[in-house]
């Protein structure tokens, strides 16, 4: 790519940095938009991302100068990057209140990351019927329908999962990307508007959760040995170790398995590196600044990532009645999710809000809640919650494979 008559030439990687840059720098732009005290926020730069991917996905593989196997794995590596440095960051973060937090609330948590997921499988079950009386060929639309799914409750293990298991991958991978965009939009939605039609007083709420059991926050003595200033050796450790747990691997049946993978594994890890916070006479916790960074940066990169992929595919795949089921696959299980567990587990809103992204496994939407909250605590809720949800979305997803 030439700019300026040619004074400028941008090729390889250096377009693809001048391409991600702009789309971070226009990303952030379209988020801070906000109609009625709503915006996109980081989501913002998913849009950007996927509308690049949409419309010019073509040029940038072009600009790079590479064949589009080898830009989707580069692109698969900054997701992949950026979804380690943000759950990595929120583990750590999470980590010295979440067990606490996890004592009080610990069944509340499990019920509802069933009670999400269970939903959003039931609503996939529907839509089979649905699509097979419309005249869709069962031999695909079931593959096509836990693509959906996958998408729509935004987990990568699922889709993986099912591509593995499918009889018909290249429909997976359609369902996945059609309805991925608004289960990352509408999750990033539904916590901002919540709050606002419940006229929630944000203080309050807060206080709430930073009361619960166990909530006090560690305090390490500065006589603890660091690696370094910043913490960036316990990071890397916690990430080494997330890494290995995330590839053992549990057989489900003959022909699958399950695996916390990349994300679950960091997640788990680091949460209880935050936890203890030492071993010993060293600090295993990063400076908190550095952990904010982290967790802005990483969720940015995988939104990059996600988006531009995701655009390309969307593109492609696009059909407006798989757009609808992936619709209803996304709000049935945040609204169900947000109704039990407000009027029958009587969690918080915070709580309750952080619950639904973790249920839901919306990376996005926990740093959108974040923002709304003004507070790290309610990624406590999220970490606890996510777990539950990512190992009961992928055996969902297993068992419409067989049994629809």
């Amino acid at each position: 790519m030439e700019l300026f008559n040619g004074v400028i030439s941008l090729s390889g990687i250096s377009f693809l940095l001048f391409c991600i840059f702009a789309i971070i720098a226009v990303g952030y732009a379209l988020g801070r938009i906000t109609i009625k005290g709503v915006a996109l926020e980081s989501a913002g730069v998913f849009v950007i991302a996927l509308l690049f991917g949409c419309f010019l996905y073509p040029q940038l593989q072009n600009g790079v100068g590479t064949d589009s196997k080898t830009l989707d794995s580069l692109l698969s590596l900054i997701e992949t990057l950026g979804l380690i440095l943000f759950v990595t960051s929120v583990g750590f973060i999470a980590g010295p209140k979440f067990f606490g937090n996890l004592k009080k609330n610990f069944k509340s948590y499990v019920l509802l990351g069933l009670i999400i997921i269970v939903s959003g499988a039931l609503v996939a079950v529907v839509c089979i019927f649905v699509g097979r009386g419309l005249g869709e060929n069962p031999k695909t639309f079931t593959s096509t329908v836990v693509g959906l799914m996958s998408g729509s409750l935004t987990s990568t293990p699922a889709f993986s999962a099912a591509k593995e298991a499918a009889p018909f991958a290249n429909a997976v991978s359609a369902g996945y990307a059609i309805a991925y965009i608004y289960g990352v939009i509408g999750v990033v939605l539904f916590v901002q508007i919540i709050p606002k039609l419940l006229k929630a007083n944000m203080p309050d709420e807060l206080a709430k959760i930073t009361n619960v059991e166990g909530a006090k926050q560690k305090q390490l003595g500065d006589n603890l040995i660091k690696i370094d200033g910043y913490g960036l050796a316990s990071f890397a450790l916690a990430t080494i170790i997330g890494v290995i747990i995330g590839k053992i691997k549990i057989p489900l049946t003959e022909t699958s398995s399950f695996s916390l993978t990349t994300t679950g594994g960091c997640l788990l890890t680091a949460l209880i590196f935050g936890h203890f916070g030492k071993v010993g006479k060293v600090r295993i916790m990063p400076e908190i600044n550095a952990l904010k960074i982290f967790r802005e940066l990483g969720l940015i990169l995988f939104l990059m990532g996600a988006g531009i992929s995701g655009g390309a595919e969307f593109i492609n795949y696009f059909d407006p009645v798989y757009l609808l089921y992936g619709f209803f696959m996304t709000t049935v299980p945040m609204i169900i999710g947000f109704l039990f567990a407000k009027y029958v587990l009587k969690l918080s809103l915070l709580n309750n809000l952080g619950s639904i992204t973790g249920g839901m496994t919306s990376t996005p939407a926990l740093g959108t809640l974040i923002s709304v909250a003004k507070s790290e605590d309610v990624a406590s809720a999220y970490a606890a919650t996510y777990p539950i949800a990512l190992i009961a979305v992928v055996l969902a997803s297993q068992l419409i494979l067989i049994f629809f």
